[in-house]
């Protein structure tokens, strides 16, 4: 694709277009000068990275946008957040980690966000920002309002894969998005030749997507370049690859030593301010340059306003240390009983029939994965999906990172995302995105962001299928703050806890058992939904406490009825969600049997089973009668030969002998 204006051409620009470009940049400049200042002054903490001499890049790219199109940004985002018009004084008081800060002083300097304004966040990660905005872009697909997406990115963020699934998967979902290059030569250190041999026109080509080159200095050029793409998009165009040459004046932080360039270099590059270049723009369209002049010192007095705003405002109160990690559950009773002989459905129909439930009540959600659409899923879950809901079943490239980046950018634009990882192996492949980005962006955000999206995913061992198709994850999972883990047992519960995790607004990762698919059980109501957090007791007993999740719970109950017949009377606790771990009612159930066991599939150590363990011993150390056991398989990888797997995982007669061990004491 070739847009017919990439050149600065400043005389069919009004002058007052021009000066507020001007401001927007000298904005900019002077709010990092004293952020430089202030940060050696010891009063910003943490990292700082500063975007002297790329104010063009920001202010020309944001210009043609509107409040409802979206941007994501990088490490290195000031220009863009204020460019796309977020306040200084709120922005300085979160640099300073003050409480009225953007995000209430949780983001800092690299993850200021407000989606509010369609800023969907800066990012401490390289990359991180582009499967983002490829959600935003897909959320403004489906409501077809027009809007786009900007993804700003620096020439070194083209090694990482993200930038490859994210350009990949806009391209070929079509989306109304542009990757926009911030060229400024140097990835942190390294210079732009030792990091890459195609240059980003070629790659743009291998993509099948457009490509543009602008003079990022020049903010004359870069908005005329930008409007021209922009509008494009509003009618339907796809994705566009804009790379802006530009140079950044400080180091790759404050405090950079720049040891890896010369100052004769740097001092070269300040001969092509982008400031200087605008106010050649102003004279040529006829302004005096006391117009300008007057514009410095209002951003002077403003920047300076803001700075003692910010510095005048409380840090945050120590009681709301535990805000904004998760977003408020509204309050779900325990749904009422149906017959137990109720008809029977199976765990992979009660998968297919919340995603249809959803899928049919709220526009907003919807799903992706890969094979998901037309092949209706690996294991025949999504079968027929596609095509009773076109466009809101969508099949996706094997690209994990830009499936769990774009349910992030998705859901933060408003969507309900339900996405699939086809093996929760597979975790591993994009756990960025879990880890640092749906998990944290509602906390760094200061509660500006909403999460509301599902991964689903699923596991299972015991038909030889390997170590890296097979493995019990849960525990890494749970330890990340913010991401809420459920592993249902039932046919039942499987259809109620998936459609409270779809309306749920926080990120859940929803983790089936695939030797479950099959297996039946009644079928409730349709209206039936499971609350989150909330564990279950399956069967009442008075010896001893069998905890477990997932399809082992079968292997818990199964055992319990064995034991029964010995006279030794077991209660199951089913937990049901992982994580939050409901506390209460385990620690009900030992205060009752005075004796705990826990029953999982995955390997013992380190595991979930050692978290209820060391509850049972803080806070139930004064019910215990007998040590606390887990009933798990070795610290191995899970075997391929039947033999071995079978050695490997516990079942039934290994949790039957080992209750009845812990019952004797």
């Amino acid at each position: 694709m070739t847009l017919t204006t990439h050149r600065a051409e400043a005389e069919p620009l009004q002058s007052e277009r021009i000066l507020e470009m001007y401001r927007r940049m000298r904005r900019i400049r002077r709010f990092e000068e004293r952020a430089s200042e202030l940060y050696k002054a010891t009063e910003i903490p943490g990292f700082l990275h500063l975007s002297v001499g790329q104010e063009a890049t920001a202010v020309g790219a944001c210009w043609p946008l509107r409040e409802s199109d979206g941007i994501t940004s990088t490490h290195r985002g000031h220009g863009h957040v204020l460019a796309k018009g977020l306040d200084t004084a709120s922005m300085m008081a979160e640099l300073m980690g003050k409480d009225a800060g953007t995000c209430h002083g949780r983001g800092g300097s690299m993850h200021i966000a407000d989606p509010g304004l369609g800023i969907y966040g800066a990012n401490g990660i390289v990359a991180a920002g582009l499967p983002i905005a490829a959600g935003v872009a897909t959320a403004a697909k489906l409501r077809a309002a027009g809007d786009v997406a900007v993804a700003f990115f620096g020439d070194g963020a083209v090694a990482q894969g993200m930038f490859h699934e994210a350009v990949n998967l806009a391209a070929v979902w079509d989306l109304p998005v542009v990757f926009f290059c911030e060229n400024n030569h140097y990835s942190e250190f390294s210079p732009e030749a030792e990091q890459h041999r195609a240059p980003l026109e070629a790659r743009a080509a291998g993509y099948g997507i457009g490509y543009e080159h602008v003079d990022g200095n020049d903010v004359v050029a870069v908005s005329a370049l930008m409007t021209e793409a922009v509008a494009r998009l509003r009618s339907g165009g796809g994705p566009i690859l804009i790379e802006a040459e530009t140079y950044r004046w400080h180091g790759h932080y404050e405090g950079d030593p720049e040891r890896y360039r010369d100052a004769n270099e740097v001092a070269a590059a300040k001969q092509r301010d982008p400031l200087l270049i605008a106010r050649r723009h102003l004279v040529a369209a006829g302004a005096p340059p006391a117009l300008a002049d007057a514009v410095d010192r209002e951003v002077d007095e403003e920047i300076e306003t803001a700075i003692a705003w910010a510095r005048s405002r409380p840090e945050p109160a120590p009681d709301t240390l535990y805000d904004f990690v998760a977003a408020p559950r509204t309050p779900l009773p325990e749904p009422a009983s149906f017959p137990s002989d109720a008809d029977p459905f199976r765990t992979m129909d009660a998968v297919r029939l919340a995603l249809e439930h959803e899928l049919t009540a709220d526009p907003d959600v919807f799903v992706a994965g890969i094979d998901v659409g037309a092949g209706g899923n690996v294991f025949g879950l999504t079968r027929g999906l596609a095509q009773a809901f076109p466009g809101r079943v969508r099949d996706t490239p094997i690209s994990e990172s830009a499936i769990l980046g774009t349910a992030v950018g998705a859901a933060m634009a408003g969507m309900k995302p339900v996405v699939e990882i086809m093996y929760m192996d597979f975790i591993g492949v994009c756990l960025d995105m879990l880890l640092n980005q749906a998990a944290k962006l509602r906390f760094m955000t200061g509660g500006r962001a909403s999460l509301p999206l599902v991964v689903r995913t699923q596991f299972g061992a015991g038909r030889s299928s390997g170590s890296q198709h097979s493995q019990s994850l849960e525990a890494l999972l749970a330890h990340i703050p913010g991401l809420t883990v459920v592993m249902p047992s039932t046919p039942a519960d499987t259809y109620g806890l998936l459609r409270t995790a779809i309306q749920d607004p926080n990120p859940v990762v929803f983790v089936e058992n695939r030797l479950q698919y099959g297996f039946k059980g009644p079928q409730p109501t349709a209206c039936h939904r499971i609350p989150l957090g909330k564990a279950a007791v399956v069967r009442p007993g008075t010896d001893v406490t069998l905890v477990s999740w997932s399809r082992m719970v079968q292997d818990c109950l199964a055992a319990a009825e064995t034991l029964a017949a010995e006279g030794i009377s077991v209660e199951v606790v089913d937990l049901r969600t992982v994580s939050p771990l409901d506390r209460e009612t385990v620690l009900a159930s030992l205060a009752k049997t005075n004796r705990l066991v826990i029953a999982h599939e995955a390997v013992r150590d380190f595991g979930v089973g050692a978290e209820l363990a060391a509850l049972a011993v803080d806070e139930g150390f004064w019910h215990l009668d007998a040590p606390v056991t887990r009933v798990a398989p070795p610290a191995t990888p899970v075997p391929y030969s039947p033999a071995l797997e079978r050695l490997w995982l516990p079942d039934r007669n290994a949790i039957a002998d080992t209750v009845r061990r812990i019952a004797a004491v």
